[in-house]
């Protein structure tokens, strides 16, 4: 009922009350005062005497306050600043009344307008404050109350609970410091606790959010505490100084944006890339993994040709409906397809390629996470979805009489130490088998090296652990990788669909392989903060050494053979490659299945040990020599 009392108030009406009072206050403080100062046992006469002198206080108190806005004034903020403007109030009533007898009665002492002054000081700040007190409990009492610890007892906390204390919606409970000498002390009327004391004080207290308020830390260190208390059930949030907030562009100039040409190791080729509108205009377009970093870009990039239809093939149901709508939204009138499966499926493969008249297909599906496929529980699976799979999407493309199918494979197919590489390997090998004896369809593949900010790159990991305050994890101090952005890979694929004769393999030339060490050092430093290595034990993130996970290799190659031909365009080369034989691949996958049915694992790395190039005794002496001058 006091709930809704309250809310359901004007804020004129508000102030009509504190209006009331006040005028209520005044005279009740001026009798007390009179019976404090003269005697206990004033006479009624004297009483009366001094009516209108209360009056005429009361009416002046009530202008007087609204005047100096302290009947205005919202009980939240009501704090020092206000009990300042009830002394001057007081006072000035105080002298008020004084001169007033004096010109008139002349009866009172002024004894009596001294402690008159002081009670009204006394009760009209009391008043306030009881009333401001109550009006807190009984908004909290009917609305969900964010209970708060917080972090850090220093100025910038106690800042944050007399801001926080304003807003009804937010209670703070107690303070937080590892400071010995702060704890088990109140500050701003609340108890610092020790940090190992969060966890019991979350579950008595009902704790709903940590507040971290201690900027003088590193962002790094702040990072790995709110880490470390993400287990504790409830959200962990940080605060800048207040200070803080006013130089915050000055901070952002002091950081410098990691520069792309670096991590690429040469400069961007989009602009350099020609258009392939001609080769796409009007026709049926099958992108298989529509739905992933590069399939997603490669259905934007083709909205530029004006399709006459996309279909949009992904076994992920939340992948294909975002790309789906997003194509739907910018493709203004494009016909577009989702169709939910999985490539290894070839009646959904043959009877969407059939009913929907399909003329290219770029097969960009793939398991493609290294250590993931890696993993002996899902060899089998990663070779059944990257080799069979490529083998049901090239043998539907043949039969529908596609008229170009493209494979994106990736440089971990050259000579690979992994079975994912290797898978990609495999699928290369039986497209180019098909591509020899499939005269109306043109098979061509592309290989390319990372991908940057694709979802298997290494530069998303990077910035979650420097986002979490560190360390950077790295396999090895001198490893090397090639790097390209997502629209270059999807360029790429698409001009090799228009450079196609059948059979080829197209690499893109990607300048200096990239040391992996390097990038780490840029990311962290191009996010404002300093490596802590032995030269720098005070830095803020450490790059740390894990060692080369199982499979992977310390340099990464995009050719077989060194064997190049030319292509319309200078930056893309077609290789010259050896391939195996038709008997050659129909034996290799045919053991491959036998393998895959009977989920035997020895026996499907078998098959891989035979078939597939081997990795290079040492590792390529250019990109080591990079690596060297790099670091």
């Amino acid at each position: 009922m006091l709930y809704n009392v309250v809310i359901g108030m004007s804020r004129a009406q508000k102030q009509a009350v504190f209006v009331l009072v006040d005028a209520i206050v005044i005279p009740l403080c001026l009798f007390a005062a009179l019976v404090l100062a003269v005697d206990a046992t004033a006479n009624l006469e004297t009483l009366r005497a001094v009516l209108p002198l209360a009056a005429i206080l009361s009416i002046a108190g009530t202008v007087f306050g609204w005047r100096i806005g302290l009947t205005r004034c919202r009980l939240n903020d009501y704090e020092l600043r206000g009990v300042i403007r009830t002394a001057t109030y007081s006072a000035t009533l105080g002298l008020l009344g004084a001169s007033i007898d004096q010109l008139t009665l002349g009866l009172l002492p002024a004894s009596v307008f001294v402690i008159f002054s002081l009670l009204l000081l006394v009760v009209s700040a009391s008043w306030r404050v009881l009333l401001r007190q109550a009006t807190v409990q009984i908004y909290r009492s009917r609305r969900d109350v964010s209970r708060v610890l917080i972090y850090g007892a220093g100025q910038t906390g106690q800042q944050l609970v007399a801001a926080l204390r304003t807003d009804d919606a937010v209670q703070p409970v107690a303070f937080i410091d590892d400071n010995p000498t702060l704890q088990s002390l109140m500050i701003a009327n609340l108890r610092v606790y020790s940090p190992s004391a969060i966890k019991s004080l979350v579950d008595k207290k009902d704790i709903d959010r940590v507040v971290l308020a201690m900027p003088s830390l590193s962002a790094p260190k702040i990072a790995r505490i709110a880490h470390r208390l993400r287990h504790i059930g409830c959200e962990v949030h940080a605060v800048p100084s207040f200070a803080a907030l006013v130089g915050e562009a000055e901070l952002r100039q002091k950081v410098t944006p990691v520069s792309l040409h670096d991590l690429l190791g040469r400069n961007r080729l989009e602009k350099e890339l020609p258009g392939v509108s001609h080769a796409y205009t009007g026709r049926r377009i099958l992108v298989t993994g529509a739905g992933g970093s590069i399939g997603s870009e490669l259905c934007r990039q083709l909205l530029d040709c004006k399709p006459d239809c996309l279909v949009l093939v992904d076994h992920s149901e939340h992948a294909l409906y975002s790309i789906d709508k997003e194509l739907r939204e910018l493709g203004d009138g494009l016909t577009v397809v989702p169709v939910l499966g999985s490539v290894l499926d070839e009646p959904l493969m043959c009877e969407t390629m059939a009913r929907h008249r399909v003329e290219v297909v770029l097969h960009a599906a793939a398991y493609k996470h290294l250590p993931m496929v890696e993993q002996s529980q899902n060899v089998i699976s990663g070779l059944r979805n990257n080799v069979l799979g490529t083998k049901v999407m090239a043998d539907a493309a043949r039969t529908s009489g596609v008229e170009r199918f493209i494979l994106v494979s990736t440089d971990k197919a050259v000579r690979s130490t992994n079975v994912m590489g290797a898978s990609k390997r495999l699928a290369e090998l039986s497209v180019q088998d098909l591509a020899a004896r499939s005269p109306g369809t043109r098979f061509s593949m592309v290989r390319f090296g990372n991908v940057l900010g694709s979802s298997g790159s290494v530069i998303p990991l990077f910035q979650e652990q420097i986002l979490n305050g560190g360390p950077v994890t790295l396999t090895d101090p001198n490893v090397t990788r090639y790097f390209m952005t997502i629209s270059e890979a999807a360029r790429l694929v698409l001009l090799a669909g228009s450079f196609a004769r059948g059979g080829d393999v197209f690499v893109l030339d990607m300048g200096d392989p990239v040391p992996i060490k390097k990038l780490a050092r840029q990311m962290i430093e191009g996010a404002g903060y300093e490596v802590r290595d032995r030269d720098n034990p005070e830095g803020d993130i450490e790059i740390r050494i894990t060692g080369l996970r199982p499979g992977e290799k310390l340099h990464e190659e995009l050719l077989i053979s060194a064997d190049m031909l030319t292509t319309p365009h200078p930056k893309i080369l077609r290789a010259q490659e050896s391939f195996l034989s038709e008997f050659e691949v129909a034996t290799a996958l045919k053991d491959l299945r036998q393998a895959i049915d009977a989920r035997d694992e020895a026996a499907a790395r078998s098959v891989i040990a035979r078939w597939v190039e081997p990795a290079a005794a040492v590792a390529p002496v250019e990109a080591k020599k990079v690596a060297e001058e790099a670091l």
